[in-house]
């Protein structure tokens, strides 16, 4: 199974891209004994249209076109805000059920478009605050590793 984090927007270099690549790091490790072959991030660029809904919509098409065949997991402030061990599970189902491909789903600026949501096998909040995108990838980054820990039964968990 391989896992993608696909992102709208770059991170640029500092604090929040170190620790986002730390939780990258341990995540990759992590997953080789789950089955997990590869976790990937990629970047896309942020539309340049000049509405919300044609940037939305324009962001939708690159994020679906890197995620052909993969079951989505977005992050999407409408989703519940469900606790890790309940992800993990989720995860777990999926991989035990043959799923090759996971990709975790961040939008852009202006959310995601209705199409990835409607894709989406799973729709997840970090809660109803807003929260620059930097953090929203370091956020998801901690709980693929987190969730991968739990699956494990390994330390790092405590609930």
């Amino acid at each position: 199974m391989k896992i993608s984090l696909i992102c709208i927007g770059r991170m640029k270099a500092g604090p929040e891209r170190e620790l986002a690549d730390r939780y990258h790091q341990r995540a990759v490790a992590q997953g080789r004994p789950l089955g997990v072959s590869a976790v990937h991030v990629t970047e896309l660029p942020e539309s340049r249209a000049a509405d919300a809904g044609r940037r939305k919509a324009e962001e939708a098409q690159a994020i679906l076109g890197k995620a052909q065949g993969g079951v989505l997991i977005v992050f999407d402030e409408r989703g519940p805000a469900l606790d890790s061990e309940t992800v993990a599970g989720r995860f777990a189902t999926l991989r035990d059920g043959g799923a090759e491909h996971v990709c975790f789903v961040i939008g852009g600026a202006d959310g995601l478009d209705p199409s990835v949501r409607d894709q989406a096998r799973l729709v997840l909040s970090f809660g109803a605050m807003t929260l620059p995108h930097q953090l929203v990838r370091v956020l998801a980054l901690e709980q693929v590793y987190r969730m991968m820990t739990i699956i494990d039964g390994h330390p790092y968990h405590r609930s």
